[in-house]
């Protein structure tokens, strides 16, 4: 039985390495970052939902006859596809290599996948993408419009699963290792790290060279108003030379926009590699479910694997018509609103988070422009991230680049919702992989050019590190 490993670096390696932050150089002052005073971190759409079907309503303000739009979509996005031929032929042409039947399989009420919790429990909604490295000459085309170049035979993504008849690629195995950590006062954390196993591969061997790349479901609210910022208000949060001294350097990504046939702005996904929401629906579709659509019109199936012998959902399986109603939906998920402002150790978290610079990657707050839609324009939001790629250090590298990003790179993922990311799926972790169990393991897992405010955090006394959690958790 083949089990290829792959071993993320311990976290002890990542703290072996020196700060990023230069000894001269200073955090902006808590003045300079706003602090959200407002419960309505979604904008007028934010809804007061705060247990497990918290992520599942639609913007507050969506107007009365566009509610039906949301319900349609929603119906595409949570039940199972079927495999063709079938009776529900709005729904059939699944696979024949998949990982997932539904939207909702991965997206757990709307919100977070989690990695699984032992070798013995199958992955549901953590995948791995797969590449192998380029050559920047011989296959610029390919990496101008896909970002990386898939693995011979296996393609972009490992397929867990398969329709009878059809052999899934592999079996994906998460093996666990502790990590303790010790901090100032003398509190230890255990940490998780992660093993990917990559066992008993169905269509020949894996490259020597394969890369890959952990990925756990995001939460699908608020994407309608994160598409709806303007360019230039993310573009100027900019600062690939860190000339302000900060240690900070973020840089946005540029992907292909598969409508267009041009090179635009990366703002979805968790490297920024999905320029709007259709997009990346549509090639969640192809790669998780195996069917085809006007943007996808190819699934991740390989020549070697002969998927064009079994029966399709027709030529395009999503149809233009369902695929609007999937990109309305999730355009339309609300944002919860904050609970606990008055509290007084929410207000001193706020306070703190400014002061440790998370501020400086988790942009607090932006107002959208004025788009088609009404009920996403001009909003006050509240998402806490600037949307660009950051180094997050080789504790939570992949090694692969997509686009622009580099292989210790990740987007800044926004923190609304937070709090109630295990309300509604109380197996949700946090991190691209899932792999942090809590917000302070998340915290700590921090490196790269987070590394100077994780280290702020590990000095704090205990009950500075209690308020941050606090406001954190009031998102």
């Amino acid at each position: 039985m083949s089990r290829p490993s792959f071993r993320c670096p311990t976290l002890f390696q990542v703290l072996l390495l020196p700060l990023t932050l230069s000894a001269n150089a200073v955090f902006a002052a808590p003045s300079d970052y706003p602090i959200q005073q407002t419960p309505m971190t979604g904008g007028a759409g934010s809804v007061k939902q705060h247990d497990h079907n918290a992520f599942s309503l639609p913007q507050g303000n969506l107007p009365i006859t566009k509610r039906l739009d949301f319900s349609v979509g929603n119906s595409f996005f949570r039940n199972p596809w079927v495999v063709a031929p079938s009776s529900t032929d709005a729904r059939d042409g699944l696979g024949p290599l998949f990982n997932t039947n539904s939207c909702q399989g991965c997206h757990i009420k709307d919100g977070r996948g989690h990695a699984p919790p032992s070798v013995d429990e199958p992955s549901v909604s953590l995948f791995l993408r797969l590449a192998v490295p380029a050559d920047p000459q011989k296959d610029a085309e390919i990496l101008k419009r896909h970002g990386f170049l898939p693995a011979p035979v296996y393609g972009s993504q490992l397929q867990t699963s398969a329709i009878p008849g059809m052999q899934p690629e592999a079996n994906m195995v998460v093996e666990w290792q502790a990590v303790e950590q010790t901090l100032a006062d003398g509190t230890k954390v255990s940490l998780r790290q992660p093993i990917y196993h990559i066992e008993s591969p169905n269509y020949g061997p894996l490259p020597d060279n394969l890369l890959i790349s952990p990925r756990v479901a995001p939460p699908m609210i608020g994407l309608g108003l994160l598409e709806a910022i303007a360019e230039v208000d993310i573009l100027r949060h900019e600062d690939p030379d860190d000339s302000n001294g900060d240690g900070i350097s973020g840089r946005a990504n540029r992907v292909w926009d598969k409508a267009t046939e041009s090179t635009v702005l990366g703002r979805f996904g968790w490297k920024a590699a999905e320029p709007n929401i259709l997009q990346q629906a549509m090639g969640a579709f192809a790669g998780d479910m195996g069917l085809t659509s006007t943007l996808s019109p190819n699934t991740d199936c390989t020549a070697e694997q002969k998927c064009d012998a079994f029966p399709n959902g027709g030529e395009l399986e999503v149809s233009d018509k369902v695929a609007n109603f999937i990109a309305f939906y999730s355009a339309s998920l609300a944002v919860p609103t904050r609970r606990d402002m008055d509290s007084p150790e929410v207000q001193r978290g706020a306070e703190l988070f400014n002061e440790l610079n998370c501020a400086g990657c988790h942009t607090p707050t932006y107002t959208t422009a004025k788009v088609e839609r009404d009920d996403l324009s001009e909003q006050v939001i509240w998402p806490y991230s600037d949307l660009l790629l950051h180094d997050m250090g080789p504790g939570l590298a992949d090694g692969r680049d997509e686009f622009l990003a580099d292989g210790n790179e990740w987007r800044t993922p926004p923190l609304w919702g937070m709090g109630l990311a295990q309300q509604v799926n109380p197996s949700a972790g946090f991190l691209h992989d899932g792999r942090a169990r809590t917000l302070e393991e998340a915290i700590l897992w921090h490196a790269g050019e987070a590394q100077a405010s994780a280290e702020q955090y590990r000095l704090l006394p205990a009950p500075e590190r209690a308020a941050l959690q606090r406001f954190l958790n009031s998102l």
